[in-house]
């Protein structure tokens, strides 16, 4: 799969979607096969930086202690310092706001036990507890800014009940080369992961949030060209 078959999926979408009053999505669908969800081998849970942002304001809330509490002000949208934690605790209606409102949350590790008593029960049912994967749990002298920036154009691409990966990869006011870019660099990522790397991959579509799926086709490149003319 190469870039150009993003870019001429993108097309076709543009061109057979209805206009809408809001800026839809545009995401990603990769359905698997050959892969058995029990094998934790098979499993796919990874935290991708792309290349360009995915047009959706992300927002981060910071858990830290008076170590970290200057910086966090600074970098982050939201500081909560673990001396404030009772205000929350037993506030559900507070914790949920949070949890709607922020799209990470970063945790600094030696607080991570209050963290999780405090806010885990709300913010980890919807996926948001901070990840040690994604970078998101950080030592007291750690520099907040990058790890923010990181943060915008992260995304999260993991197998579920089902052989399928559904991403958003940015918004339909983005440029062509800017959605193309991140699909492909997820797409080249998920062949690494794979036990069989492309062989894995059943199909790939695009769609707008209220579109039909577009399936991908991948072009014949000069190789594959030369191997059928052989054969």
């Amino acid at each position: 799969m190469e870039k150009k078959d993003f870019l001429n999926t993108l097309k076709k979408l543009r061109e057979e979607s209805k206009k809408r009053n809001f800026s839809q999505s545009v995401d990603l669908i990769i359905n698997l096969k050959g892969i058995d969800l029990k094998k934790e081998e098979h499993k796919v849970d990874q935290f991708l930086t792309l290349p360009h942002e995915r047009g959706k304001a992300v927002k981060v809330c910071a858990f830290v202690d008076k170590q970290l509490i200057k910086n966090a002000r600074e970098d982050c949208d939201l500081a909560i310092l673990n001396e404030d934690f009772p205000e929350y605790a037993g506030n559900k209606k507070t914790i949920k706001k949070l949890a709607r409102d922020y799209s990470y949350f970063i945790a600094q590790v030696n607080i991570m036990s209050e963290v999780a008593k405090t806010f885990g029960k709300i913010i980890g049912t919807r996926g948001k507890m901070p990840n040690p994967k994604a970078g998101c749990v950080v030592p007291g002298t750690a520099d907040l800014k990058p790890l923010v920036l990181k943060l915008k154009k992260l995304v999260r691409i993991t197998t579920k009940a089902e052989p399928t990966i559904k991403t958003r990869l940015g918004l339909e006011t983005m440029k062509d080369e800017e959605l193309a870019d991140n699909a492909l660099y997820i797409y080249s990522h998920l062949i690494d992961t794979l036990p069989q790397g492309k062989h894995n991959i059943k199909n790939i579509f695009l769609k707008f949030t209220m579109s039909k799926p577009h399936e991908i086709k991948e072009s014949e490149n000069e190789s594959t060209k030369l191997e059928k003319a052989r054969s």
